[in-house]
C-alpha cells in the first residue's frame, strides 16, 4: 500500500490555499489559530507525522508551520523544511507560548495571542491577515 499524506483543506472552515498559508499540527491548533487569524488560510495536518508529509501546492511561496511546543513538533517542522528546500518556499515556524496554540487561546486573551502571532509573521502577512478596521 502506498503511503500518501493526509491533510484536511476545506474552504468553509480553513480558507482557500493561496501563495501563503499556515499548516497546523492538529485540528485544535488550526481552530485556535483561526479564532485569532480568521483571514489566514489554514490546513490541519491532524498529526505531526502528517505535518511532515504534507504535499505543498506549486503556488505556495510562504508556509507558516504551527507546531506544538515539543520534540515531535520541532522534528516535524524540520522534516517539512528539508522537503521544501530548493522549492522557493519560505518555511516559517509559528511557535506557541505554552504547549500548543489551543492552550495559548485558553490562557491568553485573543488580543495577546494575536500580538504573539504577529511577532512571528512577515510584515506583509501582518497587513494581509491580521489588520482589521480597529487595529490588531
Amino acid at each position: 500500500m502506498e503511503n500518501k499524506p493526509f491533510v484536511l483543506i476545506t474552504d468553509r472552515i480553513f480558507g482557500v490555499a493561496s501563495d501563503v498559508f499556515a499548516v497546523a499540527e492538529g485540528i485544535e491548533t488550526a481552530m485556535a489559530l483561526k479564532t485569532v487569524t480568521p483571514a489566514m488560510p489554514m490546513v490541519a495536518a491532524l498529526s505531526a507525522a502528517h505535518l511532515a508529509a504534507l504535499t505543498l501546492p506549486p503556488i505556495l511561496q510562504r508556509l507558516y508551520v504551527a507546531r506544538d511546543n515539543d520534540h515531535v513538533g520541532r522534528l516535524a517542522l524540520e522534516r517539512l523544511r528539508e522537503r521544501s528546500r530548493g522549492s522557493g518556499i519560505a518555511v516559517r515556524p509559528l511557535i506557541p507560548r505554552a504547549e500548543d496554540f489551543n492552550a495559548d487561546l485558553l490562557n491568553l486573551d485573543p488580543d495577546r495571542l494575536r500580538a504573539w502571532i504577529a511577532e512571528q509573521l512577515a510584515d506583509d502577512d501582518i497587513r494581509r491577515f491580521l489588520i482589521v478596521d480597529d487595529g490588531l
